[in-house]
């Protein structure tokens, strides 16, 4: 309904992967989770949710039903999860900042910014970042909601501008950019 971006992660050579903030609710967006994992003969590894928000652990309990992996999130949005009367099944993995996630050959850094919530994270690889509700084409995640932080989200920002301007960009919403496309044109970022 929120048109949330669900990423797989994968390595070419082993197929182990990693579904990042899978937010659907519906079987039919389900299926089409499983027929790709099966098209590409992947063996899903972990469940990795970007923040606590529904409409990015809405498809927990669906995967984990079908796939039986670990769901991992920030320590500090673990209790969303925890506190949503069964709707996603518990954490698994409490992530923290710098921790590092294997999929395959391939590795994923855990960065943590808080902002949008306050176990916001955005993962780190080698070309690439997911950023979850901290950075959009264009935007930023809101810090209107419960325990959203305008100094938190500042802080964030200014961690992702320090990266390399040629990593892809991968949000939680809408479509892909650079870091260099957001240092440029992304009108929230013009004041760091």
């Amino acid at each position: 309904m929120l048109s949330t971006n669900c990423y797989f992660v994968h390595c070419q050579e082993t197929k182990d992967a990693i579904i990042i903030d899978p937010g659907f609710d519906s079987p039919s967006e389900a299926e089409q989770i499983f027929n790709y994992a099966k098209e590409e003969k992947l063996k899903v590894n972990l469940i990795l949710d970007t923040h606590g928000h529904s409409d990015h652990v809405g498809g927990n309990k669906m995967l984990k039903k079908k796939f039986d992996v670990p769901v991992c999130i920030h320590a500090h949005d673990a209790g969303m999860i925890d506190n949503s009367g069964g709707q996603t099944p518990p954490v698994n993995i409490l992530l923290k900042d710098g921790d590092v996630l294997r999929v395959g050959d391939a590795t994923l850094k855990v960065m943590h910014t808080p902002g949008h919530t306050p176990g916001s994270v955005c993962l780190l690889g080698e070309k690439v970042v997911f950023t979850g509700d901290t950075l959009f084409a264009g935007g930023i995640g809101r810090t209107d909601f419960a325990g959203g932080s305008d100094r938190d989200m500042e802080e964030s920002l200014k961690k992702l501008l320090r990266l390399p301007d040629s990593l892809v960009v991968y949000p939680g919403h809408g479509p892909a950019s650079t870091i260099r496309e957001e240092k440029v044109g992304n009108p929230f970022l013009r004041w760091f």
